[in-house]
């Protein structure tokens, strides 16, 4: 009826009053940090428990991304920017929750509400656990990583070997700056007990010349070892230099005996024994030195009588030179030995080319021999033999017989040589007796024209005043003569003009020989 509305509750919808506000809760300080801890724990669930379900899922984005960026473990950990930005949200995120949790109703029964605050405590193992795992992971991604460096260095061993070692020493030198590292920086970690295995290896391997008896290939390295102890730490290293000076001390004996004698050894042998000697004079092998080369001075001396002289003797020169190059005292008897030696060596070797008909050869070093040693008894006869292979050169014939340095005895027929052209005049002679003389210029003399240009018309030489012409006179016993006329340069002859000619010396007469030039063809 008029002046009545309708009942309370009753209406079209959309009309009337609003409903009134909830009051807010009474604070529930256990509750707010209730809210709190489950949000430290990493996964939001404080806002869960608030049906917040954004703030949630912003935890959950943070988490993930967190993980995303310090996931698998690093040697160098999580950056501390991350890890402080991280802590910081986290904070935040529990103050947050608990400001909404302080008044906040929450729908849970009175069961649970009884284990939700040992809960939130039992979560926060779940960042510390997390921390914890983190912490074993890194330093097992530690581990690796000094690992994977001792394989690295076991592989740069490794490709060194079988390399010469110049070559190798440098990569050597990278594995073994690592091996120091791992040995000394970090001892106590799995790859750093591991170090002084890889030390023994790494000498074995450096060393395996030796134990395959490549003496000389392994005189560097061993040589290499040894001086580590001045460059490596010393007590990574331990007794192991010391062990390489007895192979070393071995490798320079028989690396020097191997190439005594030859010129072409490498390396000179001087160097092997002279640092043998310097270095460990005390060593079972220093006094084979001198043994090792008497022997081998020995056996070359015996090899003269036989094969090739020459080559016999060339090698006796190598080991004269070696010995002059080495100062110890030990060695003098041995330096005596080679000087007799060589001296023997290249009378042999001048006699047999002499007899193998190279007469050049035989010149030279019969030439040589007598100038090198003057006093010997044979010194006579290496001119002789000199003077007769000259000869031999332009007239084979004279190289017949090996001539000797004896003075024959009995009697002497006189020849008188003149010379009768321009230029002093050198004259050979061998035969019975072999020697050589020397006529000065014929100041007046000059060039015959040659019989072809002269209608075969004879030469008449030394004709004019016996006073005129240079002369000298030779004794010579019976026999046949080869000579030959060595003309010096003027200016009406050549150097090296020569002229041979042959001889028969008779008893009871004298003789003349007149030295001319003639011109032309």
């Amino acid at each position: 009826p008029p002046g009545f509305g309708p009942p309370p509750g009753y209406g079209p919808p959309g009309y009337g009053p609003p409903p009134p506000a909830q009051p807010p809760g009474e604070a529930n300080g256990a509750q707010a940090a209730l809210i709190g801890l489950l949000n430290l724990s990493c996964l939001g669930l404080g806002y869960v428990l608030l049906r917040h379900w954004i703030g949630a899922a912003v935890c959950w984005v943070a988490t993930a991304v967190f993980l995303f960026l310090a996931l698998p473990a690093d040697v160098d950990g999580v950056p501390v920017g991350l890890l402080v930005g991280y802590g910081v949200f986290l904070l935040l995120a529990a103050a947050d929750g608990a400001r909404r949790g302080l008044r906040a109703t929450l729908r849970i029964g009175p069961a649970f509400r009884r284990l939700a605050l040992p809960l939130a405590l039992v979560l926060l193992a779940v960042p510390a656990g997390g921390s914890l795992a983190y912490g074993a992971a890194r330093d097992e991604a530690r581990q690796q990583a000094l690992l994977d460096r001792l394989a690295a260095a076991d592989a740069l061993v490794k490709s060194a070997d079988g390399l010469a070692f110049d070559k190798a020493e440098p990569t050597l030198g990278k594995a073994l700056d690592t091996y120091e590292d791992l040995g000394t920086r970090h001892a106590g970690s799995r790859a750093g007990k591991l170090v002084p295995a890889r030390l023994d290896t790494f000498y074995a391997t450096v060393s395996a010349p030796y134990a395959a008896k490549s003496y000389c290939d392994a005189v560097p390295r061993l040589g290499y070892l040894r001086g580590l102890q001045g460059s490596v730490d010393k007590d990574l290293l331990g007794t192991r230099p010391a062990k390489t000076d007895e192979p070393l001390a071995h490798s320079l004996y028989e690396c020097g005996a191997a190439g005594i004698g030859d010129a072409t050894y490498e390396p000179d042998p001087r160097e092997s024994f002279n640092e043998l000697l310097n270095t460990f004079p005390k060593s079972a092998y220093a006094p084979k030195v001198a043994p090792a080369f008497e022997a081998s001075i020995k056996t070359r001396t015996d090899a003269l009588a036989g094969g090739d002289p020459c080559d016999t003797t060339a090698e006796l020169r190598v080991i004269d030179a070696s010995l002059d190059g080495m100062s110890d005292p030990s060695l003098e008897g041995a330096a005596d030995q080679a000087g007799a030696a060589l001296q023997k060596g290249d009378f042999a070797c001048g006699t047999d080319q002499f007899k193998d008909k190279d007469f050049d050869a035989a010149r030279d070093t019969m030439t040589a021999y007598a100038k090198e040693y003057p006093s010997s008894p044979q010194a006579a006869q290496a001119r002789a033999v000199a003077i007769a292979a000259e000869i031999a050169d332009e007239e084979p014939a004279a190289g017949a017989r090996l001539p000797s340095g004896d003075v024959p005895g009995g009697a002497r027929m006189v020849m008188v040589v003149s010379n009768d052209g321009p230029g002093e005049v050198e004259l050979l002679y061998t035969g019975p007796m072999t020697g050589r003389v020397t006529l000065k210029a014929c100041g007046t003399c000059t060039k015959y024209p040659n019989p072809i240009f002269a209608g075969a018309k004879k030469i008449k030489a030394c004709t004019g005043p016996s006073s005129k012409y240079p002369k000298a006179t030779l004794l010579l016993p019976a026999g046949d003569y080869h000579f030959l006329q060595k003309r010096a340069s003027t200016g009406t002859s050549t150097a090296g003009d020569t002229k041979s000619s042959k001889a028969k010396i008779e008893p009871g007469y004298s003789y003349t020989n007149c030295l001319y030039v003639t011109s032309g063809f």
